[in-house]
């Protein structure tokens, strides 16, 4: 199975956060899973570094260089029908992140499981696994 990481996963599984799911921390690391991260997620946390809203723990290089060299994570590029797929895709009254929408969108297209907390984005119709 194709996994797509939501941007706090990311983060929380580079950095062993607690928040993180046993069932998500597993998946991620079952090697039979290929796990995708967005460019929406690295964009996402470049902009919260650089805003003072995050605080990595090493620089932002060393960071995304960890995401796809030690933990192998594959990066899923953007792609036309990805953007496409947001022009239909609802908005839901208490959930208009455009970095989040990006990532469900990749996922619906691409027919991947986004690993997130974030139980609106059910609603989309995606598959989450949590």
């Amino acid at each position: 199975m194709n996994l797509l990481l939501d941007t706090h996963t990311l983060l929380w599984y580079v950095t062993g956060d607690p928040r993180l799911s046993h069932e998500a921390a597993r998946s991620i690391a079952d090697p039979v899973h290929e796990v995708f991260i967005s460019p929406a997620s690295y964009w996402e946390i470049a902009i919260k570094v650089s805003l003072g809203k995050l605080l990595l723990h090493r620089p932002y290089e060393e960071f995304v260089d960890l995401c796809v060299n030690r933990y192998r994570f594959l990066i899923l590029p953007i792609d036309p029908r990805h953007t496409a797929q947001l022009v239909v895709l609802s908005y839901l009254p208490d959930h208009k992140d455009p970095f989040e929408r990006l990532i469900v969108a990749q996922a619906l297209v691409e027919q991947m499981s986004i690993v997130s907390a974030d139980r609106k984005l059910s609603a989309y119709g995606v598959r989450r696994l949590w």
